[in-house]
């Protein structure tokens, strides 16, 4: 995955300074010197890295901090700060409106997935409830309008073009001008790849802006430009009111450093990022969450947004009620296999959780623990209603072993393993046992409940010491409990 890299070198260099007996000058200027070089590494421009760092020694002082100040917690707040600050201009872009017709005109290089990220962000915004349309005003690219027409096609999303009109903005304003008539409140412009060397093709992108008049012009850069990214993302700046970026291919292994580069050079937020061919492989950028993500430090509203989008929320207080009765059984086990396989790749949900870097759960990893879930889940479907309800271990003797491996065509030791993993997580979640529910509305119930000392025996050690020890876990606990989006997981949240 695309900075999970870099992430791991900035989480790095964040523990070598946790590690650290005394936090001088020396220790400060290691660990922005390990940072400043995996920032190069991925490609962010040279001049954005030394600010930010000359920016993080004016903010921590080392000399003026008081005796009982928290060096590394400051230390830590500062990168975080500045990382969020590159990544966001501090000005939110133009946000389309329900019933109310927006256009949104998409501009980028050859090559960066305009077409198919103009598609991907109508599909989002018609689950929404919007009604979107699109426009194909490249005429430059062959096979342009048969690209749009597949996806808008498969996505069920109407679509206007033509292969005679070689004008670009005739066929812009003729489509805009046409579903303003039929209501579509999202109008998608696509336009001609080009870059800055091409002087026409620019003027061609000014004249379909001028006449479409977009609401909002999305810059679409592929995360793998590198460099180049500052000055091709300025040049479109200068000639187009770029209002956001989308930054795709962040699936790949490309180092991805070029897209803090085009925020500062458009001086716009990045809105969605893509990260993957399908069409429901686009997400929506928040940069608290990611630059939290980035530097192994969780991000629980993500998280927890993850677990209502597969827990249905009349399934939320029913599986808060077995997890306070603490009996778990391989029927439970099964639902919550199947939870987290719909939640998308492990590695990615696991980076929501402190203590967890990307490079912890490398590609190859992610698929083994994904394969050996579905594998567990092949043996429990050969298995009979009394078996996954029981809570009696003793029940699965050697014949039922038996036979569940020869009906799931696996061999007896991949059952034996299944039951292991079975008997771990039982263990976990019998020390939730007696946790109390909280009704609707009783905010205040969960941090009472569930205790600072109730987590640090569940959480792995290895986590608990990333996330600072007790000290750290409290602290977490506390935003916990003030989050809406944690208590909706215990189905206490008012809806």
């Amino acid at each position: 995955m695309v900075l999970a890299q870099l992430g791991g070198s900035i989480s790095r260099a964040l523990q070598q300074m946790s590690n650290a007996t005394i936090i001088d000058e020396k220790v400060l200027n290691d660990c922005l010197n390990e940072i400043t070089r995996a920032l190069l590494q991925a490609d962010v421009q040279f001049k954005l890295v030394r600010d930010m760092q000359n920016n993080i020694k004016k903010i921590v002082n080392l000399d003026d901090l008081a005796a009982g100040h928290n060096k590394r917690r400051i230390i830590q707040q500062a990168i975080f700060s500045e990382l969020c600050q590159m990544l966001d201009p501090g000005k939110p872009s133009f946000t389309p409106k329900k019933g109310k017709t927006s256009v949104v005109m998409f501009v980028g290089l050859q090559g960066s997935g305009k077409t198919t990220t103009c598609t991907k962000y109508a599909y989002y915004h018609q689950k929404k409830g919007w009604k979107p349309a699109l426009v194909c005003a490249d005429t430059f690219r062959a096979g342009a309008f048969d690209q749009l027409k597949q996806n808008a096609t498969k996505a069920k999303i109407p679509f206007y073009g033509s292969y005679m009109e070689s004008d670009p903005v005739k066929i812009a304003v003729e489509g805009v001008e046409r579903f303003k008539k039929e209501n579509c409140d999202l109008i998608i412009v696509d336009t001609s790849g080009r870059h800055k060397q091409e002087a026409a093709l620019f003027e061609e992108m000014r004249q379909v802006s001028e006449a479409t008049k977009p609401d909002l012009v999305l810059f679409v850069m592929d995360s793998s430009i590198g460099q180049a990214a500052f000055d091709q993302a300025q040049a479109f700046k200068q000639s187009v009111a770029v209002g956001a970026v989308i930054v795709t291919k962040m699936d790949g292994h490309a180092k991805g450093g070029g897209a803090l580069s085009a925020v500062a050079a458009t001086k716009s937020p990045v809105i969605f990022i893509g990260t993957g061919e399908h069409m429901d492989e686009f997400e929506v950028f928040d940069v608290k969450p990611f630059v939290s993500r980035l530097l192994g430090m969780g991000d629980w509203s993500g998280f927890m947004d993850k677990i209502h989008e597969v827990v249905p929320m009349d399934q939320q207080p029913e599986l808060l009620q077995k997890l306070s009765e603490g009996n778990f059984t391989l029927r439970i086990m099964y639902e919550q296999f199947q939870n987290i396989l719909k939640m998308g790749p492990i590695g990615q949900v696991f980076s929501m959780l402190p203590g967890f870097s990307q490079e912890l759960m490398p590609k190859g990893r992610e698929k083994e623990s994904q394969a050996k879930i579905k594998r567990y889940m092949t043996m429990m479907d050969s298995m009979t209603n009394e078996e996954l309800d029981s809570t009696n271990p003793k029940l699965m003797n050697d014949s039922r072993i038996m036979r569940i491996a020869r009906g799931s065509g696996r061999q007896v030791r991949d059952v034996m393993e299944m039951l292991e993993e079975y008997k771990r997580l039982a263990k976990i979640w019998s020390k939730m046992k007696g946790l109390k529910i909280p009704k609707k509305g009783e905010m205040s119930a969960l941090s009472r409940n569930m205790n600072a000392q109730h987590m640090s025996k569940v959480l792995p050690p290895q986590m608990l010491k990333q996330i600072g020890g007790m000290g750290g876990l409290q602290n977490l606990m506390k935003q916990m409990g003030s989050s809406k989006d944690m208590m909706g997981m215990f189905g206490g949240g008012d809806k």
